[in-house]
């Protein structure tokens, strides 16, 4: 089983790597992309199945790192060993704050954010681009703009990836027809307007958020999260064909603007589908407070008259406490 854990994980980040190296971008001899998928799919790997599982990280950083050039040099096994301290690092900084992988809570969002995105990322992101400096591969005056690329290729891979595969380990179907027909609704709606955002010459970029918005204040990070994916993915494609509102820039601004683009609707779409979520709870922690204290109230003080009943005679809401489903749950 941990064998095929580890070749799962190593397997899953090769796949991932060639994905996001369909949009490669080289500046100045460096390979970097707007979105670098595998760090998300690490990370994930790490909060799902635990610190046990890296080996399969360093497996597929050395394969897809491998694939990239024409031989494997001791450069290429300083950026192999950089990305995977990375989602290590993040690992044990989400651990230690007490992470929770529901994020059901918008503490859980902010730390994903400031330390499994922009500190872990810190670390693949510097030795890359030193090692790329020591080989001569990169110019001195243009290492700050390899880094930067670089380090927001992995914090996006980290924020777009890592909560689609968190939410999905414990997503359930809707229970209700109506959440159904809502839920397509808003696949087709974001898929339009990202095609929209991204595709028109007119600067309508910021169509997609009412999208992103709704899909959070209805459905929380089971629903942003992809919508965010779907996003940032049909802008990556647009923004690399330099289509729409990123024609006539050049590489470094379509690079910003993507980078921009999608760290505004990832944020969006975690923080604010964490905090409806965390508010949901607190609601239903309260209700299910106040029947407790209720039935409490009722058996301390029974009600005198031929008309009172028992507390327990009486009709009561059913809840998580009670084994049963809460009314507001889809």
């Amino acid at each position: 089983m941990y064998v095929a854990q580890v070749l799962g994980v190593a397997g899953a980040y090769y796949l991932a790597g060639r994905l996001g190296l369909m949009r490669q971008v080289v500046i100045d001899g460096a390979v970097v992309t707007p979105l670098w998928p595998p760090t998300g799919i690490a990370l994930a790997a790490l909060l799902c199945l635990g610190v046990r599982v890296w080996p399969g990280i360093a497996l597929g950083t050395l394969v897809t790192v491998t694939e990239i050039g024409d031989a494997f040099t001791v450069s290429r096994l300083a950026i192999m060993l950089g990305n995977t301290v990375a989602p290590l690092a993040a690992y044990a900084l989400l651990r230690r704050v007490g992470f929770r992988n529901e994020l059901a809570r918008l503490r859980d969002g902010v730390c994903l954010v400031f330390l499994g995105a922009f500190a872990g990322m810190l670390i693949s992101a510097t030795i890359g681009s030193f090692t790329l400096l020591l080989d001569d591969k990169v110019p001195p005056g243009r290492f700050w703009l390899v880094w930067a690329s670089w380090w927001a290729g992995d914090a996006m891979g980290v924020l777009v990836v890592t909560p689609v595969l968190l939410v999905l380990r414990g997503a359930r179907w809707p229970r209700r027809n109506d959440r159904w027909l809502e839920a397509s609704v808003l696949a087709v709606a974001v898929v339009v307007m990202s095609l929209i955002a991204t595709r028109s010459s007119l600067s309508m970029i910021y169509v997609v958020f009412p999208v992103i918005i709704w899909s959070a204040l209805r459905f929380q990070l089971p629903g942003s999260a992809p919508c965010a994916l779907v996003v940032s993915v049909l802008a990556i494609l647009a923004g690399t064909d330099a289509l729409g509102p990123f024609a006539g820039h050049s590489l470094m601004e379509i690079m910003a603007n993507l980078s921009l683009l999608n760290g505004c609707v990832a944020l969006t779409a975690l923080l604010l589908g964490a905090i409806v979520a965390e508010h949901k709870n607190i609601r239903r922690e309260t209700e299910y407070a106040v029947e407790e204290l209720e039935a409490l109230v009722e058996q301390l003080a029974p009600l005198s008259g031929p008309d009172s009943g028992r507390y327990e005679d009486r009709p009561r809401r059913h809840g998580p406490l009670d084994g049963g489903p809460h009314p507001d749950d889809p």
